[in-house]
């Protein structure tokens, strides 16, 4: 079982930069994928990016390529998304999720991860 807490979302402006971090409870953190996920209103919950178990390899939309970048520390039991240039439509509900597969590269949908937070809201304004 794995416990997962995010937080750092909030209000920021286009162009800027914020960093969401996701505490995972439990000693099995190196074992999991870790996922970022989003969904904005009316819309389905969409993958944002992930870090494979290992850490060695990494996944992201290519929406937010080349914006974004997912980290984890294994001392700190955490998974980090930071966030820069962000535009109006990054605005979302993001979800921290975790998957217990060793797989080389990580998972995109939302099926291969088993736990998830329970979300922290980013507002990007124009």
């Amino acid at each position: 079982q794995v416990q997962l807490v995010e937080s750092g979302g909030g209000l920021v402006q286009a162009g800027g930069s914020l960093r969401l971090s996701c505490a995972a409870s439990g000693r099995t953190f190196s074992s999991y994928a870790m996922g970022w996920f989003r969904q904005a209103p009316g819309k389905e919950r969409e993958f944002v990016a992930a870090v494979a178990w290992s850490g060695g390899r990494t996944s992201y939309a290519d929406s937010v390529k080349d914006r974004f970048t997912i980290s984890r520390d294994y001392v700190k039991n955490t998974v980090y998304l930071q966030m820069n240039i962000l535009k109006p439509e990054d605005t979302a509900v993001y979800y921290c999720a975790a998957g217990n597969t060793r797989a080389i590269v990580p998972g995109t949908r939302t099926y291969e991860y088993e736990f998830w937070g329970q979300g922290t809201q980013v507002t990007v304004s124009s």
